[in-house]
C-alpha cells in the first residue's frame, strides 16, 4: 500500500521528466497562442494535455512514445482548428465566443449582465483594478471572449473601430 517497488518509482520519475521536457519543447515549438489567454477551446486542450501528462506518468501501461504520441495529436488539432477558424469565420464563430459590451456611458446594460452571468460588482472590481475611483472615468466595459473585462477610459478617445467586432445583447 505504501511502497511496491524501485522500479515503479524509477518509472515515474524518468517518464514524468522526459514527458514534462517533451511538453515543453513542443509547447514552444507550437504556436504562440497555446501559452496565451486561453478561450474555452484553448482551455479544453490544456486540459486535456494535463490529463495525458499525469496519465503517461502514473499508468505504467502507456509507453512514453504514446504519450508523446498524444500531444502531439491534441497540439496538432489545436493548430488545425486555429488555422481553419483564421480561414472560416463560421469556424471561429464555433469554436470562441463574441465580446459583449456591459457598460456603456455610464449605464449598465443589464440584458448584457443578465446573458454573460457578470455582476456589477466584478465590473467594479475591474474598474479598482484599473485604478479608478469612479464609473464616471468609465466610458465602455467590455467582456472579452477569453473572459478577461476590458476597460475603456472615459478620457480617453474611444475608437468605434475597437468596438466594431462587440456584440450588444
Amino acid at each position: 500500500m505504501l511502497f511496491d517497488n524501485w522500479y515503479s518509482l524509477f518509472r515515474i520519475f524518468i517518464v514524468g521528466m522526459l514527458s514534462y521536457f517533451a511538453l515543453i519543447l513542443m509547447l514552444r515549438t507550437s504556436s504562440n497562442r497555446t501559452l496565451s489567454q486561453m478561450n474555452a477551446f484553448d482551455f479544453t486542450v490544456s486540459v486535456a494535455v494535463g490529463s495525458v501528462l499525469a496519465t503517461v506518468i502514473l499508468d505504467a501501461n502507456i509507453s512514453l512514445a504514446e504519450g508523446l504520441a498524444a500531444f502531439l495529436l491534441l497540439l496538432g488539432l489545436q493548430f488545425v482548428v486555429s488555422w481553419l477558424s483564421m480561414k472560416f469565420p463560421s469556424v471561429n464563430k464555433l469554436i470562441k465566443s463574441e465580446p459583449h459590451l456591459l457598460f456603456y456611458h455610464g449605464q449598465f446594460l443589464s440584458k448584457a449582465l443578465k446573458k454573460t452571468r457578470i455582476q456589477k460588482d466584478d465590473i467594479y472590481q475591474a474598474a479598482r483594478s484599473e485604478g479608478l475611483d469612479s464609473m464616471d472615468s468609465v466610458a465602455v466595459v467590455v467582456l472579452e471572449p477569453n473572459g478577461s473585462l476590458s476597460i475603456v477610459k472615459a478620457n480617453e478617445r474611444e475608437s468605434a473601430e475597437t468596438l466594431q467586432p462587440v456584440h450588444e445583447p
